[in-house]
C-alpha cells in the first residue's frame, strides 16, 4: 500500500500594516495555505518622532528577506521583512519593540485595581 504523507500548514499569527503594536498580532493566529511560511515585518518612520508599525501574516518565500518602503497614514516607512517555518514562530516581540506607551495601557486594569 502507498502512503502519500501532504505537506503540513504552517500557523502564523496574522495583523496588517499598519498596526501600531506588535500585541494586536497575537489575537489572529490563523492556518497558511500549504508551502507558505509565517512572515513578521517591521516598519519605521519619522513623523517628528520616529513611529513604528508592525504586520505578521503568512507570506510566500518572495517575500522573505525583503526590505522596502511602504506609504501609510501620509509617511513612508522603511520595511524588513522575516520568515520563519513552525507554528506560530513570527510571534517573537524584543523588549525593544514594545513602547511604553503599550506597556502602560497593558497595566492599567492592574493600577486600577490596586486604587479601587
Amino acid at each position: 500500500m502507498l502512503t502519500v504523507s501532504t505537506p503540513s500548514c504552517l500557523r502564523c499569527y496574522t495583523c496588517l500594516f499598519p498596526a501600531i503594536s506588535p500585541l494586536d498580532c497575537f489575537k489572529f493566529p490563523q492556518e497558511c495555505p500549504a508551502g507558505q511560511r509565517c512572515l513578521s515585518s517591521t516598519a519605521t518612520g519619522r513623523r517628528g518622532k520616529i513611529l513604528t508599525m508592525f504586520e505578521k501574516s503568512c507570506a510566500i518565500a518572495a517575500q522573505c528577506g525583503v526590505s522596502g518602503q511602504k506609504y501609510a497614514s501620509g509617511l513612508y516607512f522603511n520595511y524588513t521583512n522575516v520568515c520563519c517555518d513552525t507554528d506560530l514562530c513570527n510571534g517573537a516581540v524584543s523588549i525593544a519593540a514594545l513602547s511604553w506607551g503599550g506597556v502602560a495601557l497593558s497595566l492599567l486594569p492592574a493600577l486600577a485595581l490596586l486604587l479601587a
